[in-house]
């Protein structure tokens, strides 16, 4: 079952990364180059140096999922993020553009009403 929602935080790690690696190979990146615990309940997106690949691990409550989409055409696009963090931190609709290949490098948002 797909459980990717609107309520997850999204981390696109900004290196590439070799898509042989696993649940343990990018558990591994996520406590050791992000400082983060990859069991918190986020989604971390992996890129390959050639931008045909991704992965992405999620950690459900009873195990670790990985969802991995290979291109036939094309690349994902790796939008600017903050060199210090070594992460990007996407948001729902940005990450489901970036899934399909839409670019979210000059996104215009349009102002919109938001609870207090």
């Amino acid at each position: 079952m797909f459980t990717l929602g609107s309520d997850l935080r999204f981390h696109l790690y900004s290196e590439p990364v070799d898509m042989r690696k696993s649940f343990d190979g990018l558990s591994g990146i996520i406590n050791n180059q992000l400082g983060q615990s990859p069991t918190n309940g986020d989604v971390y997106v992996f890129i390959n140096k050639r931008r045909n690949k991704m992965k992405l691990l999620h950690w459900t409550g009873g195990g670790f999922v990985i969802y991995y989409k290979r291109l036939e055409e094309g690349t994902f696009e790796h939008p600017r993020y903050d060199i210090d963090s070594g992460e990007y931190l996407l948001d729902y609709p940005q990450m489901v553009m970036l899934v399909d290949g839409i670019s979210i490098k000059n996104i215009a948002r349009k102002k919109r009403f938001k609870k207090m």
